[in-house]
């Protein structure tokens, strides 16, 4: 039995993504739509209604997770989800996580017109707070639905201003009734730009993702001694910062030595942050990444060690805190095999990769069977207002996501028996 020939619109899915950019849109054409905002509030408002607009019933859990539910013709079986994110990063694109989420309407959609019913239900998911932007750590929603994080956890979580995750989640109206975890998934297909240049520099359309590599995120102080930039002698100094500068060339040197490392030091505050006072304390991040993860621990290793002789060079102290840790990620076989399948039917060029960015999928691989799916991106860029993706690429990974949700209904219910009925034909 071969699934079913249906195609997306994929003039209706652009409209969609130009529609939704100017929800937050910025003046160099990206957006800022931080989580738990008044942008994300109209982005999920306008979600909503376009969801309830085919039929979907739209149930949102105790962390602002939405689930739009369209049912199977098997109301036993756990829905297959399709899912991404609608938040973005202060000066994010059009596409990251956005694309996932409006293809996944286009499927909906398309299934919607054509009058076509599915064996399993299906639901279509927008995951709160997957940036990390406004409220660290990334992937929170999704977290809390895997059960690595409780809502508790979540709602403890503070931006830079204070705002409490819960206050802001309750503020905009969107915290459901939905116990977390509870709405269980058969399995998910996310679809992603790939934020990297392999597949552009290849000219493959689609990238079939085995995996996501492994994530630490690491906050290090270091305190020196505040005290006067002009009268202070240089052999007295205990300057946080010029010990700051020296921790970033080496956790730059330290990852080059490692292949397929990559280490980031994104956020540096430098206190008291006056013109003529030798900095007396320094706040910054490192995110660590790599697809093994005893080379994870090797290099956090290396790290500790870089610190302790900065102690001992440069007079200060240093803290090195692992705040938040992401096991590498298999995905599963069997959605994997369905997003092949997808490609090759499609006569798409495809190659298999491992994702070097975190994604939702890599959570919910941990509760359900999982696969994400690549297009390009001009340039590999990401996390920038010039992301860019083209029409035609869209429409190929939308179709590949449609068929691959499809060709999964139809092999995994073939293995699952439909419940007993009794002889009056009641379940």
């Amino acid at each position: 039995m071969r699934t079913p020939n249906l195609m997306i619109d994929a003039e209706r899915l652009w409209s969609d993504l130009l529609e939704t950019a100017q929800i937050g849109g910025t003046t160099k054409g990206g957006i800022r739509r931080l989580t738990l905002t008044d942008e994300d509030r109209a982005v999920r408002e306008w979600f909503r209604s376009q969801c309830e607009r085919i039929g979907c019933t739209v149930r949102i859990d105790e962390v602002g997770n939405m689930f739009a539910l369209r049912p199977g013709r098997r109301a036993d079986l756990a829905p297959i989800a399709i899912g991404s994110h609608l938040d973005t990063q202060p000066t994010g694109g059009k596409f990251d996580g956005v694309l996932g989420v409006l293809a996944g309407l286009e499927c909906l959609r398309t299934l919607h017109e054509a009058g076509y019913e599915t064996n399993a239900p299906l639901a279509l998911v927008n995951w709160t707070n997957e940036e990390g932007s406004r409220f660290a750590p990334a992937m929170l929603g999704s977290g809390v639905h895997a059960g690595v994080f409780d809502r508790a956890y979540a709602d403890a979580r503070q931006d830079p201003d204070g705002v409490l995750f819960g206050e802001a989640l309750d503020g905009i109206g969107f915290r459901g009734d939905e116990r977390v975890g509870s709405i269980a998934l058969g399995a998910m297909f996310e679809l992603h730009i790939e934020q990297g240049p392999i597949l552009e520099e290849e000219g493959r359309t689609i990238g079939v993702v085995k995996g996501v590599q492994g994530m630490r995120w690491y906050d290090v102080e270091i305190v020196g001694r505040e005290s006067h930039a002009g009268s202070t002698p240089m052999r007295s100094r205990k300057d946080a910062l010029s010990a700051a500068a020296r921790l970033v060339i080496d956790v730059e040197r330290l990852a080059r030595d490692v292949a397929d490392a990559v280490a980031t030091v994104g956020m540096v505050a430098a206190h008291p942050n006056s013109r003529n006072v030798v900095p007396g304390r320094v706040n910054l991040s490192i995110d660590l990444r790599h697809p093994d993860a005893v080379v994870l621990d090797e290099l956090e290793l290396g790290f500790e060690e870089v610190l302790k002789t900065l102690e001992a060079e440069s007079g200060v102290t240093a803290t090195l805190t692992r705040i938040w840790d992401s096991p590498p990620v298999p995905f599963d076989e069997g959605c994997l095999a369905s997003v092949r399948k997808a490609s090759e039917d499609a006569g798409l060029p495809w190659r298999e990769m491992v994702s070097g960015a975190g994604h939702d999928a890599a959570y919910i691989a941990r509760v359900a069977p999982t696969a994400m799916i690549f297009i390009p991106c001009a340039g590999g860029l990401s996390h920038n207002e010039e992301e860019d993706a083209s029409f035609e690429d869209c429409r190929a990974g939308a179709q590949v996501l449609l068929q691959a949700v499809l060709d999964y209904d139809r092999r995994f219910t073939d293995s699952v028996p439909e419940p007993q009925r009794s002889r009056s034909g009641a379940r």
